[in-house]
């Protein structure tokens, strides 16, 4: 008996860790998947494209990729959408693809892909921030979780400081690079790029605050990202349109431009959407934002390796403190999950040894009760 009850017990453990680490390994390629988008965005953009007009397409492409699955795959399990809960996505929209992605986008034509990488990184602090504003995390100042909390806030808001105030020696790219995206030095304007870059890093916070209320009033993920998708590409248009009033903005004039567009809708505005609303109902909005790091060093590894940009001691010191900062902070929340899921048998038993006394209360009761009758 025992033999043939070992496979069983594997098979169960490795079941039950898979399911608990598949939030992990999903944001993971997210991030492998979203390091990717940086490069190829910049290299659209040197080709002459408009990044307010690769937007509004890269949002048309992941809609095209979504509403399909969400009608077929969502028909029972999706609720009515009211009026309320449509002014709803439409404000979630705007936070979280038309307004913020513009201002993103933007941002990276006047810098590089290294440097947005790594402010990127502030969403997590600043998700924590007003998450702990709006009572969505607890903070015990004399519990050692909650110690990591602050501390990982602390340094990661240190190394994005660093990152931005200190550039410090550089080193020279490799030469004779693979690749090289960056043609027009011209178009750098750091502090415009900065400004831009920091104000979608705010509202993008917001976004995945505001996503953990609404999953909890319309917990359908593929609806969700579909309507986020939509809301959003009729958003930019409409913005873009005030913005570009060259028609030739709008024409796609190679299939750089073309395949670009289509990678950055499927990966970016339909998985990592879908990825990212599963993994906040799953976990929260801290968990997805922490995992931003990966894709910092994975931009800079390419930057530096195969796109032939320099590197600054200030980047390389900064980037280092933020993912320590970071993960100090995942660390905290990491416990705190493992002690809600510890506390929870433990009220369950004390729950079945109070039942088993009410049990045997009564019991006896009505055993007192048959005799009486008797006499």
């Amino acid at each position: 008996m025992c033999t043939d009850s070992r496979p069983m017990a594997i098979l169960n453990a490795a079941r039950v860790n898979y399911s608990r680490f598949m939030p992990h390994l999903l944001m993971i390629l997210v991030q492998i998947g979203l390091s990717f988008l940086y490069f190829i965005a910049e290299a659209v953009f040197n080709h002459g494209m408009n990044p307010h007009v690769f937007v509004t397409y890269r949002y048309i492409v992941g809609s095209l990729v979504m509403f399909p699955l969400a009608y077929f795959l969502e028909r029972k399990p999706r609720p009515k959408l009211t009026i309320l809960l449509f002014l709803e996505i439409f404000v979630l929209s705007l936070l979280g693809a038309s307004l913020t992605i513009n201002m993103y986008f933007a941002s990276l034509k006047y810098t590089s892909p290294t440097f947005v990488a790594t402010m990127n990184n502030t969403v997590p602090s600043m998700t924590f921030i007003i998450a702990v504003i709006l009572r969505l995390e607890i903070v015990h100042l004399r519990n050692p979780r909650g110690i990591a909390k602050i501390v990982g806030t602390l340094l990661s808001l240190a190394g994005v400081l660093t990152v931005t105030l200190y550039k410090g020696p550089g080193f020279q790219s490799l030469q004779g690079a693979p690749v090289q995206t960056r043609s027009n030095h011209a178009q750098q304007n750091w502090v415009k790029g900065s400004f831009l870059l920091v104000a979608s890093c705010f509202t993008w916070s917001l976004y995945f605050i505001m996503q953990a209320y609404t999953l909890k009033r319309y917990p359908a993920q593929l609806s969700l990202a579909a309507w986020i998708n939509g809301v959003g590409a009729a958003q930019s248009a409409v913005f873009t349109v005030f913005m570009q009033h060259k028609q030739a903005a709008w024409c796609i004039r190679s299939g750089l431009v073309f395949w670009s567009i289509i990678y950055a809708g499927v990966i970016s505005c339909g998985l990592t959407a879908l990825v990212q609303l599963w993994c906040t109902e799953k976990k929260g909005p801290v968990f997805v934002t922490m995992f931003n790091p990966l894709a910092t060093v994975m931009v800079a590894v390419l930057a530096y390796f195969l796109f032939g940009e320099e590197m600054h001691a200030g980047s390389i010191l900064g980037g280092a403190v933020v993912i320590i900062g970071l993960y100090i902070l995942l660390w905290g929340k990491e416990n705190d999950r493992n002690r809600n899921q510890s506390q929870e048998p433990s009220l369950s038993t004390c729950d079945e040894e109070k039942l088993g006394q009410l049990a045997e209360e009564s019991s006896a009761e009505r055993d007192m009760a048959r005799q009486e009758v008797q006499k």
